[in-house]
């Protein structure tokens, strides 16, 4: 179990403030209303103690920041005022949790001038909190949520440190399936154990915990099916400690006994990483390094890959750049991506997916995930 826990640094979020605070001055917006989970733990340093509980923050473009937090004022968070509003009623989850944050709100907000111009994240600003702040017309807010993406991609030190105790839960996790997969242990089995393997590195419990656990398949929730000799384990795991999130994958053969078709496709997916390391640096597209990828693993059959090459991690599974031809995402000096090349087939019984995580440097990247690829 791990020592120590971390938390986010208030000096540093307070720091991610006056980053939104010049989106909003060059915005001439006046006020930022946030209420996603994620934005209101990555500016503040507040995270909602369940996930059933909504928490807001107002920020606005004179530096002052309040807090309306779930069931009780937190004792340390980068804000200047905050209050709180009763999410439970003698330990039961209220369901109508917005309505009443809102009207706490309106208590926070009580002493500060009114204003007019207002960001908010589009996808969560609802009637409650338009009542709450004033707004008669939504066509007096702005959309911010992009902004607070595009922010979110160049992760601090402190964010740092939080992503790579995941990472470190996520390498349990592998030294322990390294132990436990033969022939015989269900895919169910192999889950329990390997969440447990995570909860001791994290000390506490785990904001996920992945998604693909299935033997014989590309990926997918475990099942009670006892894994067999020759099949290959495809094991995802995206542990999230205190909102950050991992996401490796790594490719196991039940038996310890690849065959040479699955030793092939393996060593065209390790060259796809070994290009990713060489070719990444600030101002390299990413549509450009999946088409590379994607060339590369066509050797062995065309669309065989069949998946992004990628994604960024944080306080979101998938965030920017993307990997992906979609997006025409550049790399930034500061970002944590994943790389994730798989080929996939009847003849390698399912397939073979092998990923990493690396921060972009100023001239380069660094790997973050050193469990070996090795089927």
């Amino acid at each position: 179990m791990s020592n120590d826990s971390l938390s986010l640094d208030m000096a540093a979020c307070r720091l991610r403030q006056q980053r939104l605070i010049q989106i909003l001055q060059a915005s001439d917006l006046e006020r930022a209303i946030i209420v996603g989970a994620e934005n209101v733990h990555y500016l503040t340093g507040y995270r909602l103690p369940s996930d059933f509980f909504v928490g807001a923050v107002c920020l606005d473009a004179d530096g002052w920041c309040g807090l309306v937090s779930a069931n009780e004022v937190p004792q340390q968070a980068a804000v200047d005022d905050a209050v709180a509003y009763p999410a439970q009623w003698i330990a039961t989850l209220r369901q109508e949790q917005m309505e009443t944050l809102s009207k706490s709100l309106i208590d926070l907000l009580d002493k500060r001038p009114t204003v007019i111009r207002m960001g908010v994240e589009s996808s969560r600003f609802g009637p409650f909190l338009a009542e709450a702040v004033g707004v008669s017309d939504f066509r007096q807010t702005t959309d911010i949520e992009p902004q607070l993406w595009q922010l979110r991609r160049k992760k601090d030190s402190d964010e740092l440190l939080m992503i790579r105790r995941a990472i470190a839960c996520s390498e349990a996790m592998y030294v322990r399936a390294r132990e436990v997969i033969a022939p015989g242990i269900t895919e169910l089995d192999v889950y329990s154990q390997l969440r447990a393997a995570a909860i001791e590195v994290a000390g506490e419990r785990l904001t996920a915990c992945g998604n693909d656990y299935q033997c014989n398949s590309p990926g997918g929730a475990p099942r009670p099916r006892p894994v067999e000799s020759g099949e290959l384990y495809v094991l995802d795991l995206g542990p999230g400690y205190r909102g950050y999130y991992a996401d490796n994958c790594r490719t196991f053969a039940v038996d310890g006994k690849p065959s040479d078709q699955q030793l092939k496709a393996w060593e065209l997916i390790v060259s796809v990483l070994e290009m990713v390391e060489r070719t990444v640096q600030p101002g390299v597209r990413c549509a450009d390094l999946f088409q590379e990828a994607k060339t590369i693993l066509d050797q062995y059959r065309v669309d065989s890959f069949c998946h992004h090459l990628g994604h960024g991690i944080g306080l979101f599974p998938h965030e920017a750049p993307h990997l992906n031809p979609n997006w025409d995402d550049v790399f930034q000096e500061g970002e944590v991506f994943t790389a994730e090349p798989g080929l996939y087939g009847p003849e390698l019984k399912a397939g073979i997916r092998l990923e990493q995580n690396y921060l972009v440097t100023n001239n380069g990247i660094e790997r973050l995930t050193s469990f070996p690829l090795d089927l």
